[in-house]
């Protein structure tokens, strides 16, 4: 008979004195990330690898500090690396649709902003008092004088054919008229009209000749207004670049390195040059110049001077960390606004707003999968920037060919960055097997734990993070007791007597609430007390569910016997889970016999409500039964297998040995006890296997047994291999101490059928028959005797 557990080994203590401290803030707060040495190992070669496509997926359960370990290490990793470079946008004074970048040395990028605004306010001053110095005046007079000249003296000598031809030349609305002339006086036309022909066609002819004349002498002083032009222009580009040159040149010295700086303020020295009347005043403006003028429309007519800068470094130290929160197509690639000028919609690259790729360039993004995949076209825009090592800032709409409407085309900008994304591992799966691209451009998994080994110098490692927490959020310290049972709890998080649980989240919430308690206490440091109030208020306010069960057992309203014996019936555990807590529920389960050929039902298949481990469980107990006792004659057996009062899905295969033991109770006709509840899978060779959820299926039961009465038979019988994630509460521990309460630890069937029953199982002899009187005898007895009345009914049967 397999002995019960001694309470030692249900639950892992800690002795507080071995702590070494008597409060955490004695400790050294940690600077390393703790219990993850696999995940920071692979984000160590993922950051620092410069090939291709080494993006990282950081893989972990919520919970487990991922995030926290990631920032943490990207900004230990980043504060290393040079800062990233500034990236600005300017106009493209040849094609302005098609905006240029630029990129400048870390805090370069305000720098050049602001001083080529400076240029351009200083030429806006600068140029008008030029142009209107007595200097200008005396040297655009010089220049046209010599041509004014030429001119007059054209127009004198063109009057002067006039008169030798008998013609006077005036001005009319119509242009210039030729007037026939005599004796120096003009002809009116009634005389004209009234003179001989012949002289008339003289007069014609001369006329003729004039106009040639005329047309030679205006297009000689087209020549000549069109040289003063000229001159005029070479004067006021010479005046204009007297005047700036020096500045533009102080600016180039200073971007020298740059060749794309040089060319810029070329571009921009020259439009100012072939704009100059931008620069100046009208003397009397009209109407249309007077709205030109408005402040607002100078305001956007010298903005193509302006320097956008989408992307400014100056204030960092090191290489740049982006955590993206809220990850839209917009805030990762970019945007480029509009506005309504006039009643038009229009755009420039003053408007060009930059992504979190544009920011992170150089540097670090972080993402959390789960919000990448929440907006739409996301995952793509960030696929191609990493793909084509570029980003370029356009509408997701214009991308899906539903816009077509004209817009700037801004410079894609070079990209040089690693992108973390943040996830679980079924996202991580689901990306691996169903996206190509993915497995290309994230080839580092760095995949964080849930758990921990418990050994001495990780308990000391996370009584440092303790201190760590405490100092970091403004907390109380613990005490050395306080911290053991901190350590106690991780072990039970983790379900796991050899392991810590790195659900970091957790404990700090945990040690959160126990600073409150231990304010309202007025306690200097947050004790042992503070520790368990918070863990059992925690489970206080979210057990409701749990209690309603429990309070309808005692009632009686769902049938569950804690003592006394049955035959075919066994208390089975299961674990409901409600998210935010699970806990342990004992079930009735019942086994029916008879003769046939209907094998093992499971009436929870057949009514749709068992899954698919659930009915793998059950059919393993067929293969048990056959093996072990279908040797030396056929199964003649239809057995039914349910869980009374079970009005949901049922699933898992940890109450396969349980089904099994009410089966072999039925066959067997040997009662049961009620007072011990059982959980455990089931192999064809009746090995009993671990399962999951041991500690709250014990305490689910040990809860029911304390309210309908403790009496010192009543106990929990699981797989021996579970004996190792006992993690069981204080109360159950002391029970067990009293003799009240009992855990069975069992390998095989036999074991387990010897502890519900109080008869030996019996051992299988070298003729195949089984110890007399056992249980695996009867059994076998009962199956050869189900299998003769089968044979007899089918003879007998017409």
């Amino acid at each position: 008979m397999i002995a019960p557990l001694p309470p030692e080994k249900m639950r892992h203590a800690l002795d507080s004195s071995r702590i070494d401290c008597k409060s955490t803030d004695q400790l050294t707060p940690l600077k390393e990330i703790i219990g993850q040495d696999r995940a920071i190992k692979a984000l160590e070669f993922g950051l620092n690898i410069q090939e291709e496509g080494f993006n990282i997926y950081a893989s972990g359960m919520h919970g487990t500090g991922r995030t926290s370990a990631v920032r943490k290490y990207l900004d230990q990793v980043a504060a290393k690396k040079p800062r990233g470079n500034d990236w600005i946008y300017v106009n493209n004074f040849k094609n302005p649709y098609e905006p240029n970048a630029i990129k400048l040395p870390p805090g370069t990028g305000k720098t050049f902003r602001d001083e080529l605004a400076s240029f351009i306010e200083e030429a806006r001053q600068l140029i008008p008092k030029v142009f209107e110095s007595e200097d200008y005046a005396t040297r655009r007079d010089a220049a046209i004088r010599t041509l004014e000249q030429q001119k007059g003296e054209l127009i004198s000598r063109l009057n002067a054919v006039a008169q030798e031809k008998g013609f006077l030349i005036q001005t009319s609305p119509q242009g210039l008229v030729i007037i026939p002339t005599r004796n120096g006086e003009p002809i009116p036309p009634e005389e004209f009209q009234a003179m001989p022909e012949d002289v008339q066609n003289e007069y014609q002819k001369r006329r003729e000749e004039l106009s040639t004349e005329m047309r030679n002498t205006f297009r000689q002083l087209r020549e000549l207004d069109q040289k003063a032009q000229e001159g005029v222009e070479r004067l006021n580009r010479d005046v204009a670049l007297n005047a700036l040159g020096h500045r533009v040149a102080a600016l180039k010295d200073k971007y020298s390195k740059i060749d794309e700086i040089q060319e810029y303020l070329d571009s921009v020295q020259n439009d100012i040059i072939d704009n100059l009347n931008q620069f100046l005043p009208e003397a009397q403006p009209s109407q249309m110049q007077a709205q030109m003028q408005h402040p607002l429309v100078q305001e956007l007519i010298f903005r193509k001077y302006q320097v956008n800068v989408i992307v400014d470094n100056s204030g960092d130290d090191g290489a740049p960390v982006i955590f993206e929160q809220n990850p839209t197509y917009l805030n990762l690639i970019g945007k480029v606004e509009k506005e309504v000028e006039y009643g038009v919609v229009s755009t420039d690259f003053t408007m060009i707003r930059p992504g979190s790729i544009h920011k992170a360039n150089g540097g670090y993004l972080v993402i959390m999968v789960e919000d990448l995949f929440r907006n739409p076209y996301s995952w793509d825009g960030l696929k191609t920037a990493l793909k084509t090592g570029e980003v370029v800032t356009d509408e997701p709409g214009e991308r899906m060919g539903f816009i077509t409407a004209k817009g700037i085309k801004p410079e894609p900008i070079p990209l040089s960055l690693k992108v973390v994304l943040v996830g679980t591992p079924e996202i991580y799966r689901i990306l691996y097997m169903g996206d190509p691209d993915f497995a290309e451009l994230f080839k580092v998994k760095a995949d964080f734990d849930v758990t921990m080994d418990r050994n001495d110098e990780n308990v000391k490692r996370y009584s440092n993070f303790i201190c760590t927490l405490c100092d970091q959020y403004n907390l109380r310290h613990l005490e050395a007791p306080a911290v053991a049972k901190i350590i106690e709890y991780s072990s039970r998080l983790a379900e796991d007597q050899q392991k810590l649980s790195t659900k970091f989240s957790d404990i700090a919430d945990t040690i959160r609430e126990a600073n409150f308690y231990a304010g309202k206490n007025d306690a200097w440091y947050i004790g042992e007390t503070e520790i368990q109030k918070a863990i059992d208020e925690k489970i206080y306010r979210s057990n409701l569910v749990q209690e309603k069960i429990r309070e309808y057992i005692n009632r009686g309203i769902i049938l569950i016997e804690s003592e006394g014996d049955r035959v075919g019936q066994v208390n089975g555990l299961s674990v409901i889970g409600l998210g935010d807590i699970e806990f342990g529920r004992p079930s009735r389960v019942t086994a029916s016999i008879g003769v046939g050929k209907g094998g093992i039902i499971d009436i929870e298949r057949e009514a749709a409500m068992g899954g698919p481990i659930h009915t793998k469980g059950v059919l393993i107990l067929s293969g048990y039964l056959a093996n072990k006792y279908a040797q030396d004659k056929p199964l003649s057996l239809a057995a039914r297998l349910v869980f009374e009062q079970s009005y949901s899905g049922v699933d898992g295969d940890s109450a396969s040995s349980t089904e099994l033991y009410a089966l072999l109770s039925a066959l067997s006709r040997i009662p049961i006890k009620q007072s011990i509840a059982v959980t455990g899978s089931v192999n064809q060779n009746g090995e009993v296997q671990a399962i999951g959820g041991v500690n709250e299926k014990i305490e689910g039961f040990f809860e029911i047994c304390r309210t309908l009465g403790l009496n010192g038979d009543q106990g929990v019988m699981i797989p021996a291999s579970n004996v190792q994630n006992l993690m069981l509460k204080e109360e159950i521990i002391e029970a067990a101490e009293s003799g009240k309460f009992r855990i069975y630890p069992v390998k095989t069937i036999d074991e387990g059928i010897e502890v519900l029953t109080g008869v030996k199982a019996g051992e299988k002899g070298p003729d195949g028959s089984f110890e007399e009187g056992s249980i695996n005898y009867r059994v076998d007895n009962r199956l050869r005797e189900m299998a003769e009345r089968f044979r007899e009914y089918r003879e007998g049967s017409p």
